[in-house]
């Protein structure tokens, strides 16, 4: 899945009304005539409709759409997304539930379980935030739609991966071990969908002879969403800042946590734009002409001091967890 908030996603262009296609939308009953003149009548300028760009589609702004149509224009503003088409049935849905005309419940449900079979490694918590419904809806959904489903672990609203039977996921743990000892705890977190202090656990009974589960907990294999098991991995923190600035970025632009809410992706917007190379900074810098040179100094300060006080802040919030 990619929802990456590149800037074309911010950009807003004039579109041919003639180039747009429609179809796949969660409005399973077509447009409101009525909320389509209303639109018409509107004296302001009405917000950019979203499209899919591979495939010309209009992701969201269809009463838009047709009351542009109804006054005659050959043109519309609009935005781009470039990611795949269920990113962008996703990204219709919850669009769709936070303005405009809302979708009606029975569309909602439709469109859960449509998600619910195109991303199954998605919480129920998280698809519930996507289409405005609850957790136990979702879950009812899934029970019904879905029942056999592979997935040993999900990814949570905060885009935290958790297993959905931990006893599962230690015992798959610890049949990964057994056939090969040298494969590292990340790698066996990854497959099991555990956390790798858990897979360490194991590893720890392993050598004692005990079980991989602890006692009491063999009865518990309710699925759901789960606390994380183990504290946050600030090695491999550390590792990930290894790797080019851009690259890091890339990765984080595949967080459904951060891409699918609209403070998320403004962060991601300012991170992507502070990844150029220094090289690029020097150009920048070379070229600002003198009379500007202080007031920009000023502002250079004023955003490394704003960028500080983020990092005291998540430091403190990772300390308490």
């Amino acid at each position: 899945m990619q929802f990456a908030p590149d800037p074309d996603f911010y950009s807003v262009v004039e579109v041919e009304i003639s180039s747009l296609s429609i179809g796949g939308s969660p409005r399973s009953s077509g447009e409101s005539r009525e909320h389509v003149e209303l639109l018409a009548a509107a004296t302001g300028p009405l917000p950019p409709i979203v499209v899919h760009r591979p495939t010309m589609r209009v992701i969201d702004g269809m009463h838009r759409l047709r009351a542009a149509q109804l006054c005659g224009r050959r043109t519309i503003p609009a935005r781009f997304f470039d990611g795949p088409e269920d990113d962008a049935f996703v990204l219709s849905v919850r669009l769709n539930i936070a303005h405009g005309l809302p979708l009606s419940l029975p569309d909602r449900k439709s469109a859960a379980e449509k998600i619910i079979e195109s991303h199954p490694d998605w919480s129920d918590r998280l698809i519930a935030s996507t289409t405005g419904l609850s957790a136990k809806t979702i879950s009812e959904l899934r029970r019904r739609t879905a029942p056999e489903s592979p997935c040993v672990a999900r990814i949570g609203r905060d885009g935290r991966v958790r297993s959905i039977n931990r006893v599962s996921g230690r015992t798959l743990a610890y049949d990964l071990m057994t056939k090969d000892p040298s494969l590292s705890f990340r790698h066996i977190a990854r497959i099991a969908g555990i956390s790798p202090e858990t897979v360490r656990d194991v590893r720890k009974r392993m050598h004692r002879g005990e079980s991989p589960v602890p006692a009491g907990r063999h009865k518990r294999a309710v699925p759901g969403e789960l606390p994380p098991a183990g504290p946050v991995d600030r090695p491999a923190a550390r590792r990930a800042l290894e790797q080019p600035p851009a690259a890091i970025v890339d990765r984080l632009k595949a967080d459904p946590a951060l891409r699918l809410n609209e403070n998320g992706r403004d962060l991601l917007r300012l991170l992507n734009i502070h990844t150029i190379p220094r090289e690029d900074w020097v150009k920048i810098v070379d070229s600002i002409p003198p009379h500007c040179a202080e007031i920009i100094v000023q502002l250079a300060r004023g955003c490394a001091q704003g960028w500080r006080e983020c990092a005291t802040r998540l430091e403190r919030k990772i300390s308490k967890t």
